[in-house]
């Protein structure tokens, strides 16, 4: 979410999404507000520090790691105001956390190079952070009252199988890592959230078949980026589907779409960016390209925006939120017409 005031996205989330709200990450706060930096928060008996380059591993718990346990604190404080001022009793809130790959990937060891290069390192943070999350889960649904919904956010796992990310000089690559050794560390974070889980990956055409084998039971794509799914991603989302996961689709943009065009008649009003018609029309058109009936939405698929809201104004987040529980709505009950 947009801004840094806790309070105010706690609010905003809780008003918009009452079936679903979710703790709220609040970036713009800087240092340990980040998605490794707030998820590093989570981690037991391991500890990271903020250098020029990034987040490293430290010796033990400084200011650095301090600040995002403190601001993770706050955020939850927060939410639990927000709900208690609401009266709102939800059937399930969701927390998010950065996966095993992007935290492994976005953390340096002392040596400069990537957590996810040393085996030894890689399984010591793997098992703190399914400890962690698992206390962190724990808790929210203790001061919540409610079962929680744990997400992992994996945007890195892709460059990671595929050997894409640089070294520290730049002039290399680290070596893929092996879709097994993906999907067990996977496996051994999920298995440790309390509740249903859900995996997010917001790059191009991410590796539904290897999440769905982690355990997950629901699988989170952006689907604002194309104007059509296909090819081994249409595959994998139509092989989700007829496994039985949830599909949650990002069909609201993060940031507020511009029509000009609409202004002057030349795209029509009703399936102009931005608009609900527009954005559920997307779903529409996969599902009847996957061969699934539309009905299949209402009971297997989730609307909501894509990646995320931290660059978007605070009208637009808000926006977005309503769209996306719109959406759920027209899934359920579509309109005439539609």
């Amino acid at each position: 979410m947009p801004g840094t005031s806790a309070l105010e996205a706690a609010k905003v989330v809780v008003g918009e999404l009452p079936e679903l709200p979710h703790l709220p990450e609040l970036p713009a706060r800087g240092l340990g507000a980040d998605i490794i930096g707030r998820t590093a928060g989570l981690l037991v008996d391991l500890a990271v520090e903020e250098v020029t380059s990034g987040y490293r591993v430290a010796a033990r718990a400084g200011r650095d790691h301090h600040r995002a346990v403190r601001l993770l604190r706050e955020d939850l404080d927060a939410f639990e105001q927000a709900l208690e001022q609401a009266g709102a009793r939800p059937p399930a809130v969701k927390v998010q956390a950065a996966g095993p790959w992007t935290l492994a990937a976005g953390i340096e060891l002392r040596t400069g190079h990537r957590v996810l290069t040393d085996q030894g390192a890689l399984r010591e943070f793997t098992e703190s952070l399914a400890e962690g999350l698992a206390q962190h889960a724990a808790e929210v649904a203790r001061r919540t009252g409610v079962p929680v919904v744990v997400q992992l956010d994996e945007p890195s796992l892709p460059a990671v199988l595929a050997g894409r990310l640089p070294t520290p000089s730049g002039l290399g690559t680290v070596a893929a890592v092996e879709v097994a050794d993906a999907q067990a560390a996977l496996s051994r974070v999920l298995a440790a959230a309390p509740g249903a889980t859900v995996v997010h990956c917001c790059a191009p055409n991410p590796p539904l078949a290897l999440l769905r084998r982690s355990g997950a039971d629901a699988l989170s794509i952006d689907l604002t980026g194309a104007a059509a799914i296909g090819g081994e991603l249409a595959d994998a989302a139509g092989e989700a589907w007829d496994g039985g996961a949830t599909l949650l689709l990002g069909i609201v943009p993060p940031l507020e779409p511009t029509a000009p065009g609409t202004l002057r008649g030349i795209v029509p009003p009703l399936a102009a960016p931005g608009t609900l018609h527009a954005m559920v029309r997307t779903a529409f058109e996969l599902a009847d390209r996957l061969g699934f009936a539309r009905e299949t939405l209402a009971g297997r698929a989730v609307p909501t925006p894509a990646c995320g809201l931290a660059g978007a104004t605070p009208p637009w987040a808000r926006r977005a939120l309503a769209l996306a529980r719109d959406a759920g709505r027209a899934f359920v009950e579509p309109p005439a017409g539609w």
